[in-house]
Order: C-alpha cells, then sequence, then structure tokens
C-alpha cells in the first residue's frame, strides 16, 4: 500500500542556520501543509511537507528524536541525517499541543517498531546458534559424514541452515551499524541540546535586555515628560515675559510723554522766572506812580479848594 497521510496540519517551516546554528531560517513563505506518513511495508513514520514542488520537510523519525516546544507556538526537532533542526510555527498553541502529541505517538510507534525488529533479530540468531550448537554435537551417523570433503560438509549441512547463518550475519551487522548510529545520533542529539542551551541562554539573555530596555524606555518617557512640562512653564514664562516688555513698552512711551510734559513745565517756570523777575521793577514803577499820582491828586485838591474859596 506504500505511504499513507495519518495526521496533516498547517505550519510556518524554519530551518537552522547550518553556518550560525542559532538563528533560523524560513523554508517558506507562507504556512505550508506538514504531513505525518507512515510507510507499512517498511515500518516506518516520516514528516514531510512541500512548498509547491519543494521539498522543504523530509525526516523519518527515530525513537532517539525529541519535539521541543520553545514557546507557545513554536516547537522544534533535530533530524541527524538530515544534519539540521527544524522549527515550525503554528497559528495557534492547540495545534503545536496536537502536533507534538502526534510526534510523540509516531516516536514510540517507532520505538516499539525497532525492539521488534531487534527481538526478531536476536530470536534468529538463537535459532541459529542452535542449530550451530547442534551440529557441533552430531550423532555417531552424522560425525561419519563430516569426514568428507567441504562440498560433501555443505550438501549435508543444507540450505536452511545457510540462510539462517547469512541472515544472523545480515543482522549482526545491523545491529553493530544501528549501535554505531546510536552514537552518532547521541552525540549529535547532545550537540544540539548544548546548541538548545545556548539558545535558551541567548533567548533569557535577550528577554532580560527586553527587560531592561522596557525601564530605560519607562526613564525615558518620564524624562520627557518632565521636560514637556518644563517647557510649558519656560513657555508661560515667556508669555508673562511678552505681556511685561509690552506693559515696559507702555511705560516707556508714558514716560516720553511726562518727560515731554515736564519740559514744557520746566519752560513755563522758565518763563515764570523771568517774569518774576521784571514784577519787581514793575512794582517800583507802579509806585512812582502812585506816588506821582497821588501829587496830582494833592494838587488837584488844592487848586480845587482854591477855586471853591475865591469869590
Amino acid at each position: 500500500m506504500g505511504e499513507q497521510p495519518i495526521y496533516t496540519t498547517r505550519a510556518h517551516v524554519f530551518q537552522i542556520d547550518p553556518t550560525t546554528k542559532k538563528n533560523w531560517v524560513p523554508a517558506s513563505k507562507q504556512a505550508v501543509t506538514v504531513s505525518y506518513f507512515y510507510d507499512s511495508s517498511r515500518n516506518s513514520y516520516r514528516i514531510i511537507s512541500v512548498d509547491g514542488t519543494k521539498v522543504i520537510i523530509n525526516s523519518t523519525i527515530t525513537p532517539n528524536m525529541t519535539f521541543t516546544k520553545t514557546s507557545q507556538k513554536f516547537g522544534q526537532w533535530a533530524d541527524s541525517r538530515a544534519n539540521t533542526v527544524f522549527g515550525l510555527g503554528f497559528g495557534s498553541e492547540q495545534q503545536l499541543s496536537k502536533f507534538a502529541e502526534k510526534f510523540q505517538e509516531v516516536k514510540d510507534a517507532a520505538k516499539l517498531a525497532r525492539d521488534k525488529s531487534q527481538e526478531k533479530g536476536e530470536t534468529l540468531s538463537n535459532h541459529s546458534q542452535v542449530k550451530e550448537s547442534g551440529r557441533d554435537t552430531p550423532s555417531a551417523d552424522q560425525a561419519s559424514s563430516f569426514n568428507g570433503t567441504d562440498d560433501e560438509k555443505i550438501s549435508h549441512v543444507g540450505p536452511e541452515a545457510a540462510q539462517l547463518k547469512s541472515e544472523n550475519e545480515r543482522l549482526k551487522s545491523v545491529v553493530e551499524q544501528s549501535n554505531t548510529n546510536t552514537k552518532k545520533w547521541e552525540t549529535e542529539l547532545q550537540t544540539l541540546r548544548e546548541n538548545n542551551a545556548r539558545l535558551v541562554d541567548a533567548l533569557q539573555e535577550s528577554s532580560a535586555n527586553v527587560e531592561t530596555w522596557k525601564k530605560q524606555l519607562n526613564a525615558c518617557k518620564e524624562e520627557s515628560d518632565t521636560l514637556r512640562q518644563k517647557i510649558a512653564e519656560l513657555e508661560a514664562q515667556c508669555n508673562d515675559a511678552n505681556q511685561e516688555k509690552q506693559r515696559n513698552a507702555q511705560l516707556t512711551v508714558r514716560v516720553k510723554e511726562l518727560e515731554s510734559e515736564l519740559q514744557e513745565k520746566e519752560q513755563e517756570l522758565e518763563n515764570l522766572r523771568k517774569q518774576a523777575e521784571i514784577i519787581p521793577q514793575l512794582m517800583g514803577e507802579c509806585e512812582s506812580i502812585t506816588a506821582k499820582l497821588k501829587v496830582c491828586l494833592k494838587q488837584h485838591f488844592i487848586l480845587l479848594l482854591r477855586f471853591t474859596s475865591e469869590p
């Protein structure tokens, strides 16, 4: 039947930067379909995602893999075969949780399949060893036949035992290769864990920096508000100063007017002083005229008496 999809969702796909091993590089410009596939013929599971005609995820799930939630909507896992780390950004926390649950289910199924395969290999190996031990202790009749040529020995052992021995050797080779790959994957997993720890430390440091920047921003806002208040006070003072200038200008005009009036009064006073200097002379002349007038009146009175006294 081949591979069949067992779960499908949509997410933004990222891959770790192969150079820095820290930054995420977008593998898709928008959310794409991400599916779990099961291959019944191989008893294996894969995560596959295609953006248009480009395959951006082709990851076979192994029991050693771990899916890690790094935020409420983002998760990641390392694929040593692809030599990268995949990251998925979901639209909601529920989608992330569902994908993580399915990853664990597939991982457990892959582990169970591996265990069954190992048990089968061990069973075949034990069965082969039993047959070989049986051949090591043959009966008297069989012993006589082993004294022949190599061709006779091979024909006596039979094709079934040879096939079991070949299968046993192949399984041993697979187990050794699996152990080698396991050690390699464990080393890569440890490296990825260390990288993840560094990423977590960097994220925590970034969070601490964000908090510091927020405090600095709040301090700047408070300082800005204080400066705005001072500017408003200075503008009010400037308005008062402008009004004071206007009053000073009015007072200056008034002072000039008063100075002009004062000059006029001084001129009048000077004229009065000059007139006051003439007054004594005029009074003297007035007294002289008054005396002359008295003499004239006296003479006139005498003449009038004389005129009235004559017969």
